[in-house]
């Protein structure tokens, strides 16, 4: 399904302009990438909700600009710092020949079957929560799918064990590389520290416990 946002040119540029369209309702914005950059401003309201869905953060959105559509990215937004308010947006032309580089989202299934988790009591940590990829366009997914069915206790799913979908791979770069950890089971902290203070306890306990029942003496024959 296509996003689509509708726009209009904003003429009147500086800090008090941009107050005044905030106070109307409005939001300021530019678009910038292939071509001039252009200033922009749209219904707060309606790019307030479409900033609450995951979706819209990684999908190539259809900006409706007087008419004239064309292809764009979300690249930042600006919130109040306390009220909830959009105060500035940010998008990017897309040029749909080339592969462009953006984040998608991490969807994590089937923890609670994870073998470490339901045999082994320990509990999944979640080192990424999103993932850096390259991809044209037109193969950009919603999301990636990541199963820990099969994750044991003390294992870990690295970004080279993800199943990518056709098109796409992970962007490596500085630390961000295909061996980085996505996710991993561990036993809880608390309860590593609980068993290791009850260790001692329990072979004080038991070095302390009374020797069993002697064998009682052999009987002296009668003569």
């Amino acid at each position: 399904m296509t996003i689509e946002l509708n726009a209009t040119p904003r003429k009147a540029l500086g800090t008090g302009a941009s107050r005044r369209l905030r106070k109307s309702g409005r939001v300021p914005g530019i678009v910038y990438g292939i071509g001039d950059a252009v200033m922009i401003e749209m219904d707060h309201n309606d790019i307030y909700y479409k900033l609450r869905s995951e979706t819209f953060h990684a999908s190539v959105l259809t900006l409706n600009l007087e008419g004239k559509k064309e292809p764009v990215l979300l690249r930042d937004f600006v919130m109040h710092p306390f009220r909830q308010q959009v105060q500035h947006i940010d998008l990017q032309r897309v040029d749909t020949a080339k592969k462009m580089h953006i984040k998608v989202p991490l969807h994590f299934i089937n923890e609670d079957i994870a073998p470490g988790v339901k045999v082994g009591g320990g509990k999944i940590s979640h080192v990424m929560t999103e993932l850096d990829i390259t991809c044209l366009p037109k193969d950009l997914p919603a999301f990636i799918e990541v199963d820990l069915g099969k994750l044991e206790l003390g294992h870990s799913v690295h970004v080279s064990d993800l199943k990518l979908p056709k098109g796409v791979e992970a962007a490596t770069h500085g630390t961000h590389t295909t061996e980085a950890v996505i996710v991993t089971v561990q036993v809880p902290r608390g309860a590593v520290e609980v068993a290791a203070e009850a260790a001692p306890e329990a072979a004080a306990t038991k070095s302390a416990a009374p020797a069993g029942k002697a064998a009682a003496p052999a009987k002296e024959s009668k003569k």
